[in-house]
């Protein structure tokens, strides 16, 4: 482990061989990195403001009777509530992230802008970032295995619901209202991200199922793989520190009582371990994938396509459940029973 190279001479390298309590620090240091990381880029802006994003795109574009309005409004269920939440107690002026992150105070709000001029639309996508990343047929990594799957029942369920309604892709290119929608999230809601691969028309029925799979998927499934681990991996307050006291260590000399003296103190420690249970635990109004009781469709082909896709996240919940039993660290946080059919918390 090693600090950015800054200025001359270069940084002290931490390797696993050198005195406990010195490569304990240095460890420490990277995972409360990670953890700004974790809540604010991968959470908060891929997680909840991307998911604002549509939300608010989809009320100003599409009217409540058109097809991609009824297929993506129970997955943008509560968002706008739980994001005005977050802006007025976590990252608001002398909230959460002021009072005890290290990156509060202002770091906050760059590392949001910094990452969100970053946002590529093949990133949102499992099928082509778990690509880009090398992470297919890694056998070790079921972030991959999970997330692909679900893509695809996802995937498959948008294709049959808009295909009942889109019988050409002139139909799409022709559907004013869907271009708005289109057009609104890349160029208005992600200040022009076309750049960036995001689309600002829909031109084909097989462009808009893709993209219209982004959105849910972001909104359920990339969601709760970020929200559901923080109550495993965080309230642990030395496992991922919201701050560190002392500056970074130039030397090899850390002591317990060094560590002890730049991780959190008790009042910062408290208040991480209860933010973090709170996001992090089952919530008692918690509705999970596809299970949600509105009817929005009334016809009796979109209730079989409906009725599919609860099928098929039932199949995948059982054979997660079988693979699971077999690893000493289950990996459940895209289990369908788990996976919010929303951002809601």
């Amino acid at each position: 482990l090693q600090l950015p190279h800054l200025g001359s001479s270069p940084p002290l390298l931490f390797v696993p061989t050198d005195p406990p309590m010195v490569w304990l620090l240095a460890k420490c240091w990277v995972r409360s990195s990670d953890f700004q990381l974790h809540e604010l880029q991968s959470h908060l802006l891929r997680g909840h403001l991307m998911a604002e994003v549509f939300a608010v795109a989809t009320m100003r574009c599409l009217p409540s009777l058109h097809p991609v309005f009824k297929l993506v409004i129970p997955h943008l269920r509560y968002t706008m509530e739980i994001n005005a939440r977050a802006r007025n107690g976590l990252v608001s002026d002398f909230g959460v992230f002021d009072q005890v992150v290290s990156t509060g105070g202002g770091g906050h709000v760059e590392l949001l802008q910094r990452a969100g001029a970053f946002l590529t639309y093949r990133s949102f996508c499992p099928p082509d970032d778990l690509t880009d990343r090398g992470l297919l047929g890694v056998k070790s990594c079921y972030y991959a295995q999970d997330a692909l799957r679900l893509w695809e029942i996802l995937s498959g369920y948008v294709e049959g619901i808009l295909t009942l309604y889109y019988k050409t892709d002139n139909a799409v290119k022709e559907d004013l209202e869907l271009q708005n929608w289109c057009r609104e999230i890349t160029e208005i809601g992600l200040l022009g991200a076309q750049d960036r691969g995001f689309p600002v028309s829909l031109l084909s029925r097989e462009q808009l199922c893709y993209f219209v799979t982004m959105c849910i998927f972001t909104c359920t499934g990339q969601h709760s793989s970020i929200h559901l681990g923080q109550l495993d991996w965080f309230t642990w307050v030395p496992n991922a520190p919201c701050t560190m006291r002392m500056p970074p260590p130039t030397t090899k000399d850390a002591t317990l009582e060094t560590v002890m003296a730049t991780l959190p103190n008790f009042h910062q420690a408290s208040l991480q371990m209860s933010i973090t249970w709170q996001l992090g635990r089952r919530q008692p109004i918690m509705v999970a994938l596809g299970q949600h009781e509105e009817e929005y469709f009334s016809g009796s082909k979109p209730k079989a396509v409906l009725m599919k896709f609860r099928e098929e996240l039932a199949t995948m919940e059982k054979d997660i459940e079988a693979r699971n039993a077999k690893l000493d660290i289950p990996y459940e946080y895209l289990r369908p029973s788990l996976v919010e059919n929303s951002v809601a918390i």
